[in-house]
């Protein structure tokens, strides 16, 4: 059975992206493509979302942007993570370790 599509929560994108930028610099059909890739096809993100969630992040001084060629020799924005961007994604780790944890709790208990 397909795992169904699923829309990213409000406020996890900027998460997934830093975690995904932390492994290695990609452009943005790359995000997309690994996101979808380690989800299982479960969270597809659209450029619609992925691109100004992007330049958010690059404003914000959590990843950084350079041009250069992508494996169809297509000229390509790459982004990689900035230290303020790896230490921003610790805290968010930790953040969402807690909420998930706090919510895990409430789904869990029996009436």
């Amino acid at each position: 059975m397909a795992a169904e599509k699923s829309d990213v929560l409000q406020g996890t994108l900027d998460l997934l992206i830093l975690r995904t930028l932390a492994l290695e610099p990609l452009h943005g059909f790359g995000i997309s493509r690994r996101l979808r890739q380690i989800t299982g096809g479960v969270f597809v993100v659209n450029p619609g979302s992925l691109f100004p969630a992007l330049y958010k992040l690059e404003a914000e001084g959590y990843v950084s942007a350079s041009w250069g060629e992508s494996e169809n020799r297509r000229r390509a924005r790459y982004y990689r993570l900035t230290a303020a961007g790896r230490k921003h994604l610790e805290a968010e780790q930790k953040n969402w370790r807690r909420i998930s944890l706090a919510i895990n709790r409430v789904l869990e208990t029996t009436a």
